[in-house]
């Protein structure tokens, strides 16, 4: 695992863009794991028109059950507005899992057969949780997780709750499981202000355990976590 600190939140978006666009420009057709969240945003504004993405693939992390890929707190209308209504990325090759599927279960075993049948995830971007969580993989979840319905807990359902008008965040969300993030060659963790501090620390302690999943991170041959 290598560390690279930023004296800003503008700097560490500014190296995690450079990563994101010398990533595509190296291998246009790659496929992408790509996060949600407040941290992601400043990467996203600088991808914008500075490199073409018309054959790469994306995988996003997660999205919550039972909300539409319309509604304003759907991590699908997210990456509308921040990345994919501004770049020249094919529809065709935008995954992110649906929330509202009849068979939730099915479309979790759907979404992880889409990432296999892509060849697998090339370089993929995280966020961290106050409580450590990668995607929305709680404590306590297995680092062989694989995709599939989660319960958040209150804590990241109250992180969440300004992207909600009534502040009613939904229970449960899809997510990529800890070892289907794990099979992606390559990880960017991204982390930024005071609130990711004690998070920040506990991941450099290297203690590994279930209770914190960021540290499945330290079992990866390829990981560079920026902090700012």
């Amino acid at each position: 695992m290598k560390w690279q600190s930023f004296d800003s939140y503008e700097a560490l978006s500014a190296h995690a863009a450079r990563l994101f666009i010398e990533a595509i420009r190296e291998n246009p057709a790659i496929v992408l794991g790509l996060p949600t969240g407040r941290t992601p945003v400043g990467m996203y504004e600088r991808v914008v028109n500075e490199c073409t993405c018309r054959q790469i693939v994306t995988f996003n992390l997660d999205e919550y059950v039972g909300i539409s890929c319309d509604h304003p707190g759907s991590y699908c209308t997210y990456m509308q507005q921040h990345l994919f209504s501004r770049i020249d990325i094919d529809p065709a090759n935008v995954h992110i899992p649906d929330g509202t599927a009849s068979d939730l279960e099915a479309e979790c075993a759907h979404y992880e057969r889409q990432i296999t049948q892509s060849g697998g995830l090339d370089l993929t971007f995280l966020g961290l949780g106050q409580n450590g969580h990668i995607g929305f993989n709680e404590p306590g979840t297995p680092f062989e997780s694989r995709t599939r319905v989660v319960e958040l807990t209150k804590s990241t359902r109250l992180a969440n709750a300004a992207h909600f008008a009534d502040g009613h965040v939904p229970s449960h969300a899809i997510t990529m499981g800890i070892g289907t993030i794990l099979e992606s060659k390559r990880i960017v963790l991204l982390a930024s202000g005071e609130s990711k501090r004690d998070a920040i620390a506990r991941l450099r302690g290297r203690g590994i355990t279930p209770e914190f999943p960021a540290s499945a991170l330290h079992g990866h041959g390829d990981v560079i976590v920026l902090v700012a």
